[in-house]
């Protein structure tokens, strides 16, 4: 092959760690994935010299060989006309920049009101995805979602400004050292004021995946920490909640299935979820805090302002906001990876014991049909017991 038009690239500080796909995906988004699969299978793709496959991890400063696009694949790629993002209006732009509350050359964390879904969908056309085209500030990169929230939950929601930030952030959220605190006002009073919840959790069938639901058998392991901030009564209570594995609805199936689900969770809590008066009947959940480590070193340390109907029902009940700032500092760290792999395995094992232990139950309960006894073999058993022993057969 010629090597007139052979291009040559340098991976990027942002590109550190990522897969050469990936970058492929990135950088020359016109050039599919079977055509890089072809250039490594025939030696054409090299990174520093070496024949590079499309799964391998390429790191900054590297040099990244690329043939020549053929002459098809450059006449298609002209051919195809490129989808024009729609362009936000003034008030989109200025309510994109209302949400942001903080802001650095790596992260940004904006402050999600209830109602917003944090992804577009089927008939889901208002979304924070769709608002971060307001969000570029002094960069020409676009921030990039790493997490998400319910659509009616609110809270912090932590963007990433760059690419390297987009991975280092990911793993972290993937890898369960994020820590992420939600308040929330649930129905009744725990008879626990502090403790957790371990329960596992799966999709509900029938419902196509859009409700989950406590599974002893088939659920995935979850677990919650929650902690009582304040009373009313035997009425409601204000909790804070620490998700310590990231299951879809994990903190609002938790909630309702020890009976106290989030005020205005009637997907999960049904009628019982809403409180009677002037209470209002949207959702109370709310991550208040995240801390996660920085790309450049230190902690990213976040709060998110309630919105306002969560904080007049504070008000309406009696408590008083800063006193769920004020609990003892809580150590406790969620579980690592391995940890919840672990607890995973063990409770497969401990499923697969009770199955056994079910169908042994069964054969134990089955109690077979005697045969009837023909009058054929009761002579041949008289018969039988008419005959002399035998006498043992002397040595």
């Amino acid at each position: 092959m010629s090597t007139e038009n052979v291009r040559q690239f340098t991976v990027a500080l942002d590109d550190d760690g990522i897969r050469l796909d990936r970058w492929f995906k990135r950088h020359l988004p016109d050039t599919s994935f079977n055509i890089v699969s072809r250039w490594a299978r025939t030696g054409q793709l090299r990174v520093d010299g070496a024949r590079a496959t499309p799964g391998d991890r390429i790191q900054a400063g590297q040099v990244i060989r690329v043939p020549p696009a053929d002459a098809a694949q450059a006449a298609a790629v002209a051919a195809k006309p490129k989808k024009a993002r729609p362009q936000l209006s003034p008030e989109q732009m200025e309510f994109a920049e209302s949400m942001v509350i903080h802001r650095d050359a790596q992260a940004m964390v904006i402050n999600k009101p209830p109602g917003l879904a944090t992804q577009g969908g089927t008939k889901t056309h208002d979304h924070v995805d769709q608002l971060l085209d307001g969000l570029y500030y002094e960069l020409d990169v676009r921030p990039k979602l790493v997490h998400r929230l319910d659509k009616d939950t609110s809270g912090a929601l932590v963007l990433a400004r760059t690419a390297r930030a987009a991975a280092y952030f990911s793993k972290s959220f993937s890898g369960r050292t994020a820590r992420k605190t939600y308040w929330a006002v649930v129905v009744g009073v725990p008879s626990i004021e502090d403790g957790f919840i371990e329960l596992p959790i799966g999709k509900q069938p029938g419902t196509g995946g859009e409700k989950m639901q406590v599974d002893e058998k088939e659920g995935q392991p979850a677990r919650t920490r929650y902690r009582v901030i304040d009373r009313a009564g035997n009425r409601a209570a204000w909790v804070e909640l620490q998700p310590h594995t990231g299951r879809t609805h994990q903190l609002r199936v938790h909630m309702a299935a020890i009976g106290h689900p989030i005020v205005g969770d009637g997907k999960y809590g049904m009628a019982e979820a809403f409180l009677s008066g002037s209470i209002s009947r949207k959702m109370h959940l709310h991550a208040r805090r995240i801390r996660i480590d920085h790309p450049d070193g230190g902690k990213l340390d976040v709060k998110a302002d309630l919105p306002t109907h969560f904080a007049e029902t504070l008000v309406q009940l009696g408590f008083n906001l800063e006193d769920g700032d004020n609990l003892p500092s809580d150590e406790k760290a969620p579980p690592t990876k391995e940890q919840e792999k672990a607890w995973a395995k063990a409770h497969a094992k401990t499923v697969r014991k009770e199955r056994r232990g079910e169908r042994q139950g069964r054969r134990d309960t089955t109690v077979k049909k005697a045969k009837p006894v023909k009058k054929d073999d009761k002579k041949a058993d008289k018969k039988v017991d008419k005959k002399p022993a035998r006498k043992p057969v002397k040595k």
